[in-house]
């Protein structure tokens, strides 16, 4: 991301309003002026928040990086957490401090930083407590599961003065950059629209099973948490919550804003869509539980190009011989892109000659590790990441945008100012996630 880029995303976060009531956090949380700078050669300590997946993803590649320990580790499934902290313990020779409560994980000044890997709407509240006891945070994408939440947390990041990573990892790592930096140099001629993709098996959630009890050592209430009031059913639980509106959204999300974000970077966006449009369904699979789309094409209006996005959940096959990626089509050539690889696809002239020169695909590697390294790094220095906040609640609000388009069957226009999508109804209702008792926003 070019320093311009951050800089106005920084400066427009200074308008966002805050929204909910009060804040549950525990009054020692709230009182705290913990804010202990670190040496270039001190300790870093680290507490993990939802370990099951990502999260302890992230907390190995942070334990790969010297002078880091896990302090404490977070979890709501006691098989989980024990599998973890055992993990933990072979990996640094000490066992962490085992939490079900996250509050008293957060409240522990023996930890620096935390990381939030836990379903998405439960990515704002645990986000929030840590700026408000002086942790920084790398959290997973979507920065939250809506825009109001989104919203919250960027003013907490800045209030609090903290340091924040969100898990976006193509912003760290040569692949994409020289990707993008190609682009921006002008070799594929003027950048009319970018085509993107993601088609995978996961996307139809999994196959409908029965309620079943709440299984031994799993605390299911505060798996909840905000979201309604529901019986357990493991369809929607571990590995396939995503699929179901009050915990993610689906792959519009989960992919979508790894995608987006690049499709945004390749000319330095700064601003919401024009206008957003959306076409699609759950047109397949009836044996299987999601609530989420499985068939979805979404349309950004730019200010100088267009952006489209696809997925059809249960195919393993796309364009370009490719089950995910970006087609960046520009008037010379067009430049396509995905984790593995970036090629380019010449458009030819008037003498029928290529009006760029073709070159060999150039080949990628996982940037996860050294993302989470810049923000180690970062926690030393006081310097933005390279996944700024501000960047994760732009990218996640196209993500959003295009799941409410297609829920609310609106051509949305949105309003920067207002925070809202005008007179729609409907669209405005699905902007801040209704929060179940106790729970409750923060008022910041």
């Amino acid at each position: 991301m070019s320093f311009t880029r951050r800089k106005f995303i920084h400066n427009t976060s200074k308008v966002i309003a805050a929204t909910g009531l009060a804040s549950f956090a525990p009054a020692s949380m709230l009182a705290s002026t913990y804010n202990r700078k670190l040496s270039p050669n001190e300790k870093i300590t680290v507490g993990l928040i939802g370990a099951k997946n990502m999260g302890f993803g992230d907390l190995k590649n942070a334990l790969k990086q010297p002078n880091v320990e896990c302090v404490g580790i977070c979890d709501i499934d006691d098989s989980i957490l024990n599998d973890r902290t055992a993990e933990v313990a072979k990996l640094q020779g000490k066992a962490p401090i085992q939490y079900k409560d996250f509050r008293k994980l957060i409240d522990n000044k023996d930890i620096d930083a935390v990381i939030i890997g836990t379903p998405d709407h439960w990515h704002c509240l645990p986000f929030i407590y840590a700026c408000q006891a002086g942790k920084d945070i790398y959290v997973e994408k979507p920065l939250a599961n809506s825009i109001g939440e989104c919203d919250l947390m960027v003013k907490a990041a800045r209030k609090y003065n903290r340091v924040v990573q969100v898990g976006q990892q193509q912003h760290t790592g040569s692949h994409f950059t020289g990707a993008i930096d190609f682009i921006k140099a002008g070799k594929i001629g003027q950048l009319r629209k970018v085509n993107i993709w993601a088609n995978f098996n996961y996307g139809t959630g999994q196959p409908i099973v029965a309620d079943e009890p709440v299984p031994s050592g799993v605390d299911f209430e505060t798996w909840l948490g905000p979201a309604p009031q529901r019986t357990f059913n493991k369809a929607r639980f571990h590995g396939s919550w995503r699929m179901f509106w009050d915990y993610g959204g689906g792959l519009m999300t989960d992919w979508g804003v790894h995608l987006l974000d690049m499709a945004l970077w390749a000319k330095d966006v700064t601003y919401t869509p024009l206008a957003v449009t959306a076409t699609g369904g759950n047109f397949s699979f009836p044996d299987r539980a999601h609530e989420t789309f499985d068939t979805m094409s979404v349309s950004y209006q730019m200010k100088d190009y267009t952006i489209n996005w696809e997925h059809s959940a249960g195919l393993q096959q796309g364009p370009y011989g490719r089950l995910y990626g970006l087609a960046f089509v520009g008037n010379d050539a067009t430049l396509v892109l995905d984790r593995s690889s970036w090629e380019l696809f010449p458009e030819m002239g008037a003498d029928k000659k290529p009006n760029v020169e073709p070159m060999p695909k150039q080949t990628g590697q996982d940037s996860q590790a050294e993302h989470m390294k810049n923000f180690l790094e970062c926690i030393k220095t006081r310097k933005d990441p390279n996944c700024t906040i501000e960047n994760g609640r732009l990218v996640a609000a196209y993500a959003h945008m295009g799941n409410i388009a297609l829920r609310t069957n609106s051509r949305l226009v949105w309003n920067e100012n207002d925070r809202n999508f005008g007179k729609n109804d409907a669209a405005n209702g699905l902007i801040t996630a209704k929060y179940r008792k106790p729970w409750v926003l923060p008022k910041l």
